[in-house]
């Protein structure tokens, strides 16, 4: 395919190395091959694509070190993508060399750069640059700006600038990003532009919220701002996004929000907000994402949030909000609900899944049975820990289908576990057909900065200025889940990764079913703290996909069944205070276990615990019910050795107490011994 021009490979699983073939193919004026995963060292011999036109390689897994230079003949380069999501990649652009190159868009973020890339310097024609989530350090390089007077847009977040300076002189820029870096002097009057992270403080002028009429999105984030949200009306009412999260604000929210009616995403989380969330929120129906976590609101959760019909996400978390939960959710789509950390109570709806993908519930005081929920198609996530739910767990939770995420743990549940999650992706897994919104992404309009089609010598699918911002990019939450003796967090799209089946700190009983072996896609498994009884289930060893597995505090007997070395993936596994017997399994993952994993299991040998398996005391049984018989409890034989020995005196004591012929042949035989001892003494 020598004449072939253009190649896109891009949004695959593609793995392994850029094959070298891809170079001898000098044709190519573009190569897509972002969003994959591949792997390894880029090929120098990139640089032989002399009619290269487009080259993207963002979002892979390359590593080792990558020479801007190695590109410094490609005359015709006017698109340049390159980053790693590995952190042993680095892209090296020192040197003298002059590139024969005028590039139109420039991103290399997650490069490990520590300064900005030299061959920039020969740029002119640059629209986009991207230098984000790298190293860079030094000052602002307002030099960009001067060289490029048709650059519109410019990220440089998550660096570690100093100082900021803007050019003397006007220019076109249309978006810039100079977030999460290490400025300390002041930002200049007239920027004209709100940069979330360089702390802000004060309250927001007067002058400001009515003069900025025609603002769509206002980032306030990361500050330290302070005063009401709002309490007057504001002049901008056409506005889509409001963020003002993570400041100072206080008292209630504001009757000024009332009538930003074409507002979509309003986020006032991380505040020190007070009162009630107003009903009249209700009344903003184009509302997608309603984030007020993290302060301390108080009072019921308005009906009225649950009737927008387009809302996609409402974070409520970490606040003192108190009665019962609304029944159900009116929203058109599939809604995400984080109601955790609160004084909620009551029992919890059996329609509340209905058009929910999220539901968090945990810490608060919510009673009663788990419902027999309806409606749970939509349902991948479900978090009830740390409430006061009784009851069994019904089976109806085995119609979650799609469930991945599943915590139950530290309520008062007892029963037996249901055998019937064989028939939930925690089993057989799916392919993933909900879109980053249902895992914390919300979707809305769209902010077009520009629009250019760059002409080749033939119709062509590249357009190199077509840029977009989606206006709600930071609206991902944020999942808790307990894995490996600990809480790691799980941010939007990663939860898509994520298996994971918690009941534990209960007071579940019986066996565990040996159908939980079945569920292959699971990588955390927490059965602890209950009172489940009988063996380990050799079908264990299917879970292949595990990482953590916590059997601990139970009553579970027999031994360790050996199969469970085949769990390659195993990284905690947790067995304590049963009543577990025999040798401790070797070989693979069970080589690293140290003794945490087997505390309070006397009847346990082996390596792992450096007791010996040699002595008749740890003799493995060949199954569970002959070590159970086989095991003797010492306290109980002491004691009915002391009982027969007090019963068998008693009993001679009172056969004495008779004048009867056994009696008298009794002292009879006592004198007979007496005489005889005493002959033999003198």
């Amino acid at each position: 395919m020598k004449s072939l021009q253009e190649l896109y490979l891009n949004r695959n699983k593609l793995v392994g190395q850029v094959p070298l073939c891809l170079t001898g193919l000098t044709g190519l004026r573009v190569l897509d091959l972002s969003s994959n995963n591949l792997t390894g060292k880029l090929p120098p011999s990139l640089g032989n694509l002399g009619s290269l036109t487009y080259l993207s390689l963002l979002e892979n897994n390359f590593e080792g070190a990558f020479s801007v230079g190695w590109l410094a003949n490609l005359s015709q380069l006017r698109v340049f993508r390159l980053g790693s999501r590995s952190k042993s990649f680095q892209v090296e652009s020192e040197g003298s060399w002059k590139p024969k190159f005028q590039l139109s868009v420039v991103e290399l973020p997650s490069c490990n750069l520590v300064k900005v890339p030299n061959f920039l310097l020969h740029q002119k024609d640059l629209s986009r640059l991207d230098l984000s989530n790298n190293k860079i350090y030094g000052d602002f390089p307002h030099w960009l700006l001067v060289n490029n007077t048709k650059l519109e847009v410019l990220f440089l977040q998550n660096n570690l600038f100093a100082t900021f300076h803007l050019p003397k002189s006007a220019h076109k820029l249309l978006l810039l990003d100079v977030s999460a870096n290490d400025f300390s002097n002041l930002l200049p009057e007239d920027i004209g532009w709100v940069l979330p992270q360089l702390h802000f403080h004060g309250k927001l002028p007067r002058s400001f919220v009515m003069g900025c009429y025609s603002i769509y999105v206002l980032r306030l984030s990361h500050n330290q701002l302070s005063g009401e949200v709002l309490p007057e009306s504001a002049n901008f009412t056409g506005i889509w996004e409001l963020s003002m999260d993570n400041n100072l604000f206080t008292g209630k929210i504001g009757q000024g929000l009332r009538n930003l009616r074409g507002l979509q995403l309003l986020d006032i989380s991380n505040n020190n907000l007070t009162g009630v969330i107003p009903s009249w929120i209700g009344e903003l129906q184009n509302l997608n994402a309603l984030l007020l976590s993290n302060n301390s609101l108080e009072g019921e959760i308005p009906i009225s949030l649950f009737n927008i019909l387009f809302l996609k996400l409402v974070d409520l978390s970490a606040n003192t909000l108190s009665g019962d939960i609304p029944p159900h959710v009116n929203s058109s789509g599939h809604a995400l609900l984080l109601f955790q950390d609160n004084n909620l109570s009551g029992v919890i709806p059996d329609t509340l899944l209905m058009h929910v993908a999220v539901l968090d519930l945990r810490n608060n005081r919510l009673s009663g049975n788990i419902p027999a929920f309806t409606n749970t198609q939509y349902t991948h996530t479900l978090l009830l820990r740390g409430n006061n739910l009784t009851g069994s767990i019904p089976r109806q939770l085995c119609g979650l289908q799609d469930i991945k995420l599943l915590d139950l743990a530290n309520n008062r549940l007892n029963g037996s576990i249901p055998s019937c999650f064989s028939n939930t992706s925690f089993a057989f897994g799916k392919e993933d057909t909900l879109s980053d919104q249902h895992y914390g992404g919300v979707s809305g309009g769209v902010i077009q900065l520009y629009e250019q089609e760059y002409s080749m010598l033939f119709k062509s699918l590249i357009v190199l200025g077509s840029f977009t911002i989606d206006y709600v990019p930071d609206t991902q939450i944020k999942i808790e889940f307990a894995t490996k003796h600990r809480y790691d967090t799980y941010l939007g799209g990663n939860l898509k990764l994520l298996y994971g089946l918690d009941l534990s700190d209960n007071e579940l009983s019986g066996d565990i079913p040996a159908d939980l072996g079945g569920l292959l896609e699971l990588q955390a498994l927490n059965l602890s703290r209950n009172k489940l009884s009988g063996l380990i289930p050799e079908s264990f060893s299917g879970l292949k996909n595990v990482e953590s597995l916590d059997l601990s505090f139970n009553r579970l007997q027999g031994r360790i069944p050996s199969q469970l070395t085949e769990l390659n993936s195993l990284a905690v596994f947790s067995v304590s205070f049963n009543n577990l017997s025999g040798v401790i399994p070797q070989g693979k993952q069970f080589n690293t276990f140290g003794t945490q994993s087997y505390l309070g299991n006397p009847l346990l040998c082996g390596q792992s615990i450096n007791t010996s398996c040699d002595g008749s005391h740890f003799q493995e049984p060949d199954n569970g019910v002959e070590a159970d018989e086989s095991t003797v409890d010492m306290v109980s034989f002491y004691w009915s050795l002391a009982a027969g020995y007090v019963a068998i005196l008693i009993g001679i004591c009172s056969s004495l107490s008779f004048d009867s012929p056994w009696r008298r042949f009794w002292f009879y035989l006592v004198d007979v011994f007496i005489h005889k001892a005493k002959s033999l003494l003198w």
